[in-house]
């Protein structure tokens, strides 16, 4: 059987390939730009597909993963998205990137209920919170490998070569997955609880969950999809030169995402509540992200990918405490339903930021429009979950373990 490292390692590299298989085309944007004669509205369209199938995907991947469980759900999910990369390299126009983004969305939608449902399930409440931080770096390391080696890759092989190798890397990921001998436990030592209805995560502290996840996810799939054209735009770097100041940008978030798992668990070593602690991390984030607006005054690429990177180190750091509220509040049975119709929210709403920088670049108003809303997004968030959550109590604490009775 094997160890519970073993299972959070797994999925962080499947998460890791994840970020990597749906950024290869904000990289190659310059490239298949020329060759398909693209408009930035064509290419906004491309990135809403991709978003409303994974949108509406999470209300039934999340339920999945519960009923399914980890393995078996994981197998096919990393299966069907690496295939579904792989299937960009034939595509002839518009048309065909935008199905091979539908079924990429859908697939990769697996991936976020897997990642929280293993740290509620095989780790008690203290050890979650660096778990989730690590796991949370998973989509961060992607996004640094991606733009250091795709570019490159490209101009030496080929995009269709860049889209088949990113994508083949998933599959030899399942083969390794499915050949591992493990019967998931929770750590209490007894069997995992039969999933309940998905009907029974529509709650209080599903809405307040999933609107910090409305306002937080906006950010980061914007600048998913846009960071690398910022930078050409803003500083006229080309394919081969955009990798390093946006690899530099995604370090930083990795590093946001693993303080965002020990600042709360630090704080709660000290004797804070989870309520204080989970709350006083969420704000100091918050505050973090105000700054990202300076961008379009700096001069310097590598100043702007401070910037850019201080903001999206206060994304991954707010976006792992709100994965952390999820545990929080939610039985380890609910875990990957809830965050399946948190996600859902998050990812149709994002849409919208996304429609409005293409607007926003085609009405000469630039990325200042967009860049602001990133900036207070955060503080918009926390304020609604006081609102709605004002003391969070953990599921431990009211007789709920992990979702047993």
């Amino acid at each position: 059987m094997a160890s519970r490292k073993w299972i959070v390692a797994f999925v962080f590299v499947a998460i890791m390939l994840n970020y990597v298989d749906r950024q290869i085309l904000a990289l190659l944007k310059p490239t298949l730009e020329l060759e398909f004669r693209w408009s930035d509205r064509d290419y906004a369209n491309m990135g809403t597909a991709f978003q409303v199938a994974t949108a509406f995907a999470f209300l039934g991947t999340g339920w999945f993963i519960d009923r399914v469980g980890l393995r078996r759900g994981f197998a096919v999910g990393v299966g069907v998205w690496s295939l579904a990369g792989m299937a960009h390299a034939f595509a002839t126009g518009v048309a065909a990137f935008i199905g091979a983004r539908v079924v990429l969305g859908v697939a990769e939608s697996v991936g976020t209920p897997a990642a929280v449902k293993t740290a509620a399930t095989y780790f008690d409440h203290r050890e979650r919170q660096m778990v989730l931080g690590i796991g949370n770096t998973a989509p961060n390391v992607g996004a640094i490998l991606t733009p250091l080696v795709v570019p490159a890759m490209a101009v030496a092989f080929g995009w269709q070569a860049t889209f088949l190798v990113c994508g083949a890397l998933g599959l030899v990921w399942v083969v390794a997955w499915l050949s591992m001998r493990f019967v998931p436990v929770t750590p209490t030592g007894h069997a995992e609880p039969e999933p309940a209805r998905w009907a029974d995560a529509l709650n209080r502290n599903t809405v307040a969950i999933a609107l910090a996840k409305v306002l937080s996810d906006q950010v980061w799939f914007f600048m998913l999809l846009w960071l690398p054209d910022l930078f050409h735009r803003l500083f006229g770097l080309k394919q081969g030169t955009l990798g390093l100041p946006v690899a530099l940008v995604y370090t930083l978030a990795a590093c946001g995402a693993l303080t965002g798992g020990w600042l709360p668990a630090r704080l709660m070593d000290r004797g804070w509540s989870v309520n204080r602690a989970r709350k006083t991390a969420m704000l100091v984030y918050a505050l973090l992200i105000l700054p990202v607006p300076l961008v379009m005054s700096v001069t310097s690429p590598w100043t702007a990918a401070l910037l850019l990177g201080l903001g999206l180190f206060a994304h991954q750091g707010f976006s792992t405490n709100v994965f952390g509220l999820v545990t929080d509040v939610t039985p380890a049975r609910n875990v990957g339903s809830t965050i399946g119709i948190a996600a859902f929210c998050g990812n149709l709403w994002s849409i919208g930021l996304i429609q409005f920088a293409a607007w926003s670049l085609a009405n000469g108003w630039g990325y200042t429009p967009s860049l602001v809303i990133c900036a207070v997004s955060y503080l918009t968030a926390l304020a609604l979950v006081q609102l709605i959550i004002p003391t969070i109590v953990p599921v431990e604490d009211r007789g709920e373990v992990l979702g047993l009775h």
